[in-house]
């Protein structure tokens, strides 16, 4: 794809950014040439401002392995072996891995990201599509991920999770903000976030579930160990622990939000160690239930 002067300027770039390129190539470039210019000439935010004015191409590339401070690539990309980034790595479309992923600073990626290991970033992880790591997944900053969310390992942010499928995570699921997730929520181990944790269907945890704020599902909740929360807890349908269920103090916990009340004793259960004293509602199948 050739880019001209004309179609440049009508982006309105900032008068930097223009006067590099007329610097550069006068009347016209290629795009993902000017792309790797900008990124060699330490401009990566006027690489990344481009590529959000012209859009990802069909571009594909294939290479052994990637080690570069930066990279802001418009098509697909995949790498036979590692990847080692410095400050940045974009891709506009694919990124595929078959080993290891580390990016000491952002990674983005327009549609889906797949490794066969890892993934690392120190900074923001954000995904149009779906992210999938066969190992673990660590971001500095905060997640967003455009579809399905699945991690083989451990799952750890930095900042707020936020992903618009379903989350799976083999291991343990550890958020230092709050987690939204539009479908269902699924760890191996324990979920553990700072902030509050929302999910539109269910949510099942192998250990333990604790969240700072409120917690929610629009479906059932499920934990191998205790539930607490900072807030209130709030089941469409049923809510069981292996242990304790507590809400945050002045809090209540609420199930079968979205169940009939006549349909309670199969559809909005209660089960845990102790009968929490800030039930609000549901059908209680505890001990000393009666």
């Amino acid at each position: 794809m050739q880019l001209t002067k004309s179609l440049i300027k009508a982006k309105r770039p900032c008068n930097q950014g223009f006067r590099w390129f007329i610097r550069h190539y006068a009347e016209h470039g290629h795009y993902q040439e000017m792309l790797d210019a900008l990124v060699a000439d330490g401009r990566s935010n006027d690489a990344c401002w481009l590529l959000d004015q012209f859009g990802p191409t069909d571009e594909i590339r294939v290479v052994d392995a990637l080690d570069a401070d930066a990279l802001v690539f418009a098509g697909s990309l995949k790498v036979l072996g590692d990847i080692e980034a410095g400050s940045l790595l974009r891709v506009g479309r694919h990124l595929r891995v078959s080993r290891g992923l580390r990016v000491d600073g952002d990674l983005i990626v327009g549609e889906d990201l797949r490794s066969d290991g890892g993934i690392r970033c120190t900074g923001k992880l954000a995904v149009g599509g779906e992210l999938r790591a066969d190992w673990s997944i660590d971001a500095g900053g905060p997640l967003h991920c455009g579809g399905r969310l699945r991690a083989g390992g451990d799952l750890r942010c930095g900042a707020s999770l936020e992903a618009a499928g379903h989350v799976s995570v083999g291991l343990d699921l550890e958020v230092t903000a709050g987690i939204a997730c539009a479908r269902g929520l699924q760890a191996g181990g324990r979920i553990a976030a700072g902030g509050g944790l929302r999910a539109g269907q269910g949510i099942l945890a192998g250990g333990a579930i604790a969240v700072g704020q409120h917690l929610e599902a629009g479906w059932g909740i499920r934990a191998g160990e205790e539930i607490v929360a900072g807030g209130s807890i709030r089941a469409g349908e049923s809510l069981s622990a292996g242990g304790t269920i507590r809400a945050g103090d002045g809090y209540g916990i609420f199930a079968g939000l979205d169940v009939a009340l006549a349909d309670w004793a199969q559809s909005a259960r209660v089960s845990a160690a102790v009968h929490p004293p800030d039930l609000i509602s549901g059908h209680w199948t505890g001990p000393a239930a009666g």
